[in-house]
């Protein structure tokens, strides 16, 4: 399994008070005012997929349109975005307390923490994108190369992390390491592009 070197500096750099890791332009985010956004809408009866079904409501949140909206550390997935997309983002949601662990998410889906390429394979997982977790090395070959419409992974074989409806997923940057949607940029330079089939 290869070393994930970003989320160990970012695990360094908060026990230091490092500034983190440099980063390219912040993804987009929906036009308007957070504080306009809608109540979460009520989850689809299959959202999250069958083992994630009883994740609360209040982690299923919609914001109109086709890029999705971080508050409060909660991803808003966008109304307009396939179910797929939106599963990927609420399953996400399920993540943002767990801390960073070396290896979590390798084993099972389920983990007490996950890394970096554990936390990717947990939210294409709950999408139905993946059947099994594959680490940084694994994803540099997985699905087509490039950006997909909805779901990029960026995958190096030291860190792996991924853009979601235009929202940072990612174990390393600024502030508690560990599975958190970011809103500050994360760098592209030295990583393989990657996206699911069809997304």
């Amino acid at each position: 399994m290869a070393v994930c070197l970003a989320c160990v500096t970012a695990v360094a750099d908060a026990a230091t008070g490092g500034a983190g890791a440099p980063s390219a332009p912040a993804p987009a985010r929906a036009s308007g005012d957070p504080a306009q956004t809608p109540a979460p809408a009520a989850p689809p009866a299959t959202a999250g997929g069958a083992a994630y079904g009883s994740v609360p409501a209040i982690l299923h949140p919609t914001v109109p349109g086709t890029v999705g909206l971080i508050r409060d550390g909660i991803a808003y997935a966008p109304a307009a975005a396939p179910l797929v997309v939106q599963q990927a983002i609420w399953a996400a949601n399920t993540l943002r307390y767990k801390p960073y662990v070396y290896g979590g998410g390798h084993q099972s889906f389920r983990s007490r923490g996950y890394d970096c390429s554990g936390t990717v394979s947990f939210a294409l997982h709950a999408a139905g994108l993946l059947r099994a977790p594959l680490d940084s090395s694994d994803f540099m070959r997985w699905g087509q190369r490039g950006r997909g419409q909805w779901i990029t992974i960026y995958t190096n074989p030291g860190h792996a992390w991924m853009v979601i409806a235009g929202l940072r997923l990612d174990t390393a940057g600024p502030g508690e390491s560990g599975p958190r949607w970011r809103t500050a940029p994360g760098s592209t330079h030295g990583f393989r592009v990657r996206h699911p089939v069809g997304y």
